[in-house]
């Protein structure tokens, strides 16, 4: 046995701060590349280092922890490395706030979260730790940066964005939400501005069809993403503008409703509306008017549709017949050509502009089995064709075929694929991000920064004055001279989408210390990610984007693997009194006050089984009580054991010795370690397995039995339940281990696997009804015969006297459950 005292009580103070000093000292969980093992790579979305650890941050780093756990007691060469997602806006937000620099601010908050981490007991390999703001990290994605500058994949352009007044930035379309900025809930407005773009469209087809490899993502995630990328086979039609020698183009999906056309809209950006515009004072009017709502899409379908005619005509290409084309606000010139054709009988945003404005309702659809009245709403459903002229009785789909035939013959339009998804555009006006490595030179144009003046350091000793970028003030930031001629030139001054840090951080993880690439040989081994864990939240922005880059790495030829991660586990949010945990809310529970007085095992516990890992949790006081509770129980079957064993004589396990009793206890404790197995390794339930543990401790107390077989019995329950439990508490484990005699860390046991022989019961107990009523119990061989169960059923003392003096009727014997005796007088 070991020598470690053994009557002392549970102090979780104590224990986890000796576990954790010895994970450290021992560096543990440092992992380097071993080919002669299975990898697993598993990874937690990497936090914001705002200050302080939340419930939704403990919840996600032991899920992670938990399985990474799991997996190394499979025997699998575990890498799980930790590191912070370090720019944004909260800093700056703080700078003005506090008249700090965003670089302390953030470093002094990485110091702390780190440490709170640790108390928590993550079994991360330290070595490889990151933070996104230090310049050795953000070098190499400014270098991947001039590549594909180079290779056409990056560009600048003059574009309407969505740009937030309050944080004065630009935001991608899926940073806006409902309207609003996804950061400070300010209206966004329409804004043109120079900035920087990913061609992320060339790659569409890519991220779109390989969704369906991505068997191990929650299908709701993919479908968010295919939606989002939305693919449209289509038709791209070309009206003539009248009185002009060019043409409007438009795309559309409905080529069967192109004989119902009575108007085109356009966008605010278009060339017509513009050239309007100059000609008429109502539409300059209107064009101003349209500039100050945003240009997302969400806010395009929930505002009023309004527009106004530009007095142009387009000529229809089957008809010849001429259509007023207005300007309407929810038109949007990042999509497609920046104009529709509309069709108000059968779009009902059409239907509704139409109505506004007292334009033609033309209806070229019709379902024989549908009472139509276009005076309520358009018609939406494919059908037959009316009123389309040589088209008409064609179905919808047949007359897709014969149009698009018949528009291309007459060279007025062509069968297309087009997405939904726009190119990404990384350029923002803020401070605190990496810059964007390019010099702008009036007589060469946009440069790239030569390799050898890589990293573009972004100045870290800032004073914040007024709105706007501090290094949008510094001379001696952006004076420099062009690369190409030598002549002074001017430094880009907006810096990166912080969204561009967090999309190739978990390749980095692979080659963290390297200082000659963006990432080595050694990520090949690694990657892809083998189980990726986060929130749902993060199921477009992050990671459509770290799919992206992970190809864009690929094609450089940095890595071989075609998408980043295998399989992803989306973890549900933290509730109190069913909402989400906010300051806002004044609902917070502060994980730091838990670990101190329950401890991290029991923040860890709670957090494990109070839900599934996919679905919202809603925080108890009591549920931490009983977690906390739970784990002392442990601790106390283990200690009064072990005194057990200092007075009594210990012994071998001998299976054949065994009673039916202590074949029983055995039997359930083999039974529920399957039972754990599967629901950790497989199914991801943490709860049902903890559950399957509880239920073994109940007849674990209850088993008194200090004889020799008895004691090891009990030896083998506890050390299988130490083992089962070791990802889930791993502090009070690691010291449950050595006081049950083994001087082996337990972090390096393998999984135990259960005894199919212990789940075969020699001996299983029946109960024995008369009439239906039970009146008594009996241990029957498990292979006994039907002829058998019954004799030994009616020799039973209690029994007889229920059917004494009656007729037996019928015996019925329901296998291994019960048997009926039914008798009459």
């Amino acid at each position: 046995m070991s020598s470690k005292k053994i009557n002392e009580e549970y102090q979780h103070q104590l224990i986890e701060k000796s576990a954790q000093h010895y994970w450290e000292k021992s560096q543990i969980f440092k992992v380097v590349e071993d080919k002669s093992k299975e990898k697993f790579y598993c990874l937690s979305m990497f936090p914001y280092p705002s200050g302080r650890l939340h419930m939704g941050h403990v919840r996600n780093y032991t899920i992670g922890d938990v399985i990474s756990r799991y997996q190394r007691m499979q025997g699998k060469n575990v890498m799980q490395p930790m590191g912070w997602d370090a720019f944004g806006l909260p800093a700056e937000n703080a700078a003005h706030k506090n008249n700090v620099p965003p670089a302390s601010w953030t470093r002094d908050n990485i110091d702390y979260m780190r440490n709170q981490l640790k108390q928590l007991g993550l079994a991360y390999d330290w070595d490889r730790e990151l933070a996104t703001c230090n310049a050795d990290y953000y070098r190499w994605e400014q270098w991947l940066f001039t590549r594909l500058y180079e290779k056409g994949l990056v560009y600048k352009k003059t574009a309407a964005v969505n740009w937030c007044p309050n944080d004065v930035t630009v935001l991608a379309n899926e940073q806006v939400i409902d309207g609003k900025c996804w950061r400070c809930d300010t209206d966004v407005v329409r804004k043109e501005i120079p900035q920087w773009f990913f061609k992320i469209t060339d790659y569409a087809e890519e991220l779109l069809t390989e969704l369906d490899s991505l068997d191990g993502w929650p299908e709701q995630v993919r479908t968010m993403q295919k939606n989002w990328i939305g693919r449209s086979e289509g038709v791209e039609i070309g009206f003539k503008i009248a009185g002009q020698d060019r043409n409007i183009k438009v795309f559309t999906t409905r080529p069967d409703t192109l004989m119902g056309v009575t108007y085109l809209a356009v966008a605010a950006e278009h060339d017509l509306a513009q050239q309007a515009a100059i000609q008429y004072d109502n539409v300059a009017a209107f064009v101003k008017q349209c500039t100050a709502v945003g240009t997302a899409e969400a806010v395009v379908e929930s505002q009023e549709k309004l527009g106004i005619d530009t007095g142009f005509k387009a000529v229809h290409p089957v008809t010849g017949k001429q259509l007023p084309i207005f300007i309407a606000n929810f038109v949007l010139m990042g999509y497609g050509e920046g104009a529709v054709m509309s069709v108000p009988a059968h779009d009902q945003r059409d239907w509704e502009f139409a109505t506004k404005y007292g334009l033609p309702v033309q209806q070229v659809i019709t379902d024989d089995n549908t009472n139509i009245d276009l005076n309520k709403q358009a018609f939406t459903e494919k059908g037959r064709l009316i009123n389309s002229a040589e088209f008409d009785g064609l179905s919808s789909d047949d007359a897709f075929t014969k149009i698009a035939d018949y528009l291309n013959k007459n060279h007025q339009g062509q069968v297309r694929t087009t997405y939904r998804l726009r190119d990404w555009g990384v350029s923002r006006q803020r401070y605190w991000g990496a810059p964007i490595p390019i010099i702008n030179c009036d007589a060469c144009g946009a440069v790239p920064v030569p390799d050898k003046d890589l990293p573009v350091v972004l100045p870290e000793d800032v004073t914040f004055e007024g709105v706007g970028s501090p290094i949008k003030k510094m001379p001696e930031f952006y004076e420099t001279t062009c690369p190409k001629c030598g002549k002074a030139a001017i430094r880009e001054t907006d810096t990166f989408d912080t969204f561009m840090e967090s999309s190739w951080y978990y390749a980095r993880y692979c080659s963290a210390d390297s200082d000659t690439a963006m990432v080595d040989e050694r990520a090949n081994y690694w990657l892809p990610v083998d189980q990726y864990v986060g929130g749902i939240e993060h199921a477009i922005l992050h990671l459509l984007y770290a799919r992206f880059f992970n190809k864009l790495m690929r094609d450089a030829g940095l890595i071989k693997n075609d998408e980043p991660f295998k399989n992803l586990l989306t973890q549900g949010m933290v509730l109190k009194d069913g909402s989400k945990m906010s300051k806002s809310k004044g609902n917070t529970v502060d994980p730091q006050a838990l670990i101190e007085k329950y401890g991290a095992d029991t923040a860890r516990l709670f957090m494990m089984f109070a839900a599934p890992p996919d679905q919202s949790l809603e925080w108890s006081d009591a549920g931490v009580e009983g977690a906390y509770r739970f784990i002392k129980r442990v601790w106390n079957v283990v200690m009064k054991h072990c005194q057990a064993l200092e007075e009594n004589t210990i012994t071998n396990l001998n299976i054949d010795a065994l009673n039916s009793e202590q074949r029983e206890l055995r039997m359930k404790v083999h039974k529920a370690v399957a039972k754990v197995t599967d629901d950790i390794g497989r199914r991801y339930t943490f709860n049902t397995a903890i559950a399957a543990v509880m239920e073994l401790m109940n007849s674990v107390t209850k088993f008194n039995d200090n004889s020799e077989q008895g004691l090891a019995v009990m030896q083998e329950a506890l050390e299988l339940i130490v083992l089962v439990l070791s990802p889930i508490i791993p502090h009070v484990t690691h010291e449950l281990w050595q006081v049950l005699g083994h001087d082996e860390n337990i972090v390096n046991h393998g999984w135990p696997q259960h005894d199919a022989n212990a789940l075969v019961q020699d001996e299983i107990q029946m109960i024995i009804q008369v009439n239906g009523k039970l009146r008594a119990k009996m241990m029957v061989a498990s292979e006994a015969s039907k002829d058998d169960i019954e004799q030994q059923a009616f020799k039973d003392e209690n029994v007889q006297r229920f059917i004494e003096g009656m007729n037996v009727v019928k015996v019925i014997v329901v296998p291994k459950r019960l048997v009926n005796i039914v008798v009459k007088p």
